[in-house]
């Protein structure tokens, strides 16, 4: 009888919601396949520290509908930079007898995936964990839909008390230089303007736009504003004062361009992007590429990313997937727009 075939899974760089439904999925599949599975504690700190264990069906157990990730995470840069790093990292999972590794994270979790395909001969499948949803070849990333929905919550709580007051909210959203996150929370939550770093403007630019925006509102009657700003807006030399608090200072300050009383308030809304129980959507798309990802290594496939397009689970070189350059939805940016009137 051959061996079994073994495999082991990581989640790795900063944790998104649904990480545990992908870790349920590809150790449940794999089981259901009759493969072993290993779990890697704390990404490829965990490789390096053979902080290595196999997990059984109930080891997952309870754990869907939780955020984070009961694997752990953490940083390892040397890993990118010292060979000698690595080479203790396969070592630990060849001792393990383990010749296919799932790795769920982001492009810089794709970076390292990569580097174990193609040094070591172990097969890898990435998943796409990452609530920034800024890889390019997939529409959606897993933790994406429950960070949208936790920032709409969050706007909804601060929509009563600036109707209440009269007040303009700057809201700070993640994403880093991907814009999606502001996007789908600024439509779904009604905002005023949305400002994202994919549209190029100067910080002149951008008040300007938010001048006008906040000029249609008051001028239908509307007694507050909403703000919705993507953090990669200010992440550049250029920019790095351009945050939610400075926007809301000028806005106070500058109340006759705009010929309305501004009381305006900035609010980061931070890392509670990335927790609480993930949705349906993530629970299920977890589901689907986890599934996906299995499959791939049971058919000796590695170097490989699952992803979904157009509702289709689809699999791309984790080379070409980093190549790829996102584009922003100019039709959701031409919607907010038109629905902002």
């Amino acid at each position: 009888m051959a061996d079994k075939q073994k495999i082991a899974i990581l989640t790795s760089g900063g944790d998104a919601p649904g990480m545990n439904a992908a870790v349920r999925a590809v150790v449940r599949t794999a089981l259901y396949f009759d493969m072993e599975v290993y779990g890697v504690q704390e990404g490829y700190l965990g490789l390096k520290e053979d902080n290595i264990h196999r997990l059984t069906a109930g080891d997952v157990g309870d754990i869907i509908h939780r955020g984070g990730t009961m694997l752990g995470t953490a940083r390892l840069p040397e890993f990118a930079s010292d060979p000698m790093v690595r080479r203790q990292c396969y070592e630990n999972l060849r001792a393990h007898g383990i010749d296919g590794l799932v790795v769920c994270g982001g492009d810089g979790s794709y970076r390292g995936a990569n580097l174990v395909y193609k040094e070591s001969g172990i097969k890898v499948v990435g998943l796409p964990g990452t609530i920034d949803n800024d890889l390019a070849y997939t529409d959606f990333t897993i933790g994406f839909d429950t960070a949208v929905n936790t920032c709409v919550d969050n706007i909804n709580k601060l929509r009563d008390t600036m109707a209440s007051h009269g007040r303009v909210s700057v809201v700070d959203v993640m994403g880093r230089g991907c814009g999606d996150i502001a996007v789908h929370s600024g439509i779904a939550a009604g905002a005023e303007a949305i400002l994202i770093p994919e549209i190029k403007k100067t910080d002149n630019q951008w008040l300007d736009y938010l001048v006008s925006k906040l000029r249609t509102a008051f001028a239908r009657g509307k007694k507050y504003g909403i703000i919705v700003m993507a953090e990669g807006v200010y992440a550049t030399p250029k920019m790095h004062h351009f945050t939610a608090d400075y926007i809301a200072s000028w806005l106070n300050a500058n109340s006759e361009t705009i010929g309305h009383r501004v009381d305006a308030r900035g609010c980061v809304i931070g890392h509670v992007q990335r927790g609480g129980s993930p949705t349906a959507t993530d629970r299920i798309l977890a589901a689907r590429m986890g599934e996906e990802a299995v499959s791939l290594l049971r058919e000796d496939k590695g170097g490989l990313c699952v992803g979904i397009v157009k509702n289709r689970i689809i699999a791309v070189e984790i080379e070409k997937a980093l190549s790829m350059k996102r584009r922003v939805d100019k039709h959701l940016i031409e919607l907010a727009d038109i629905l902002a009137r």
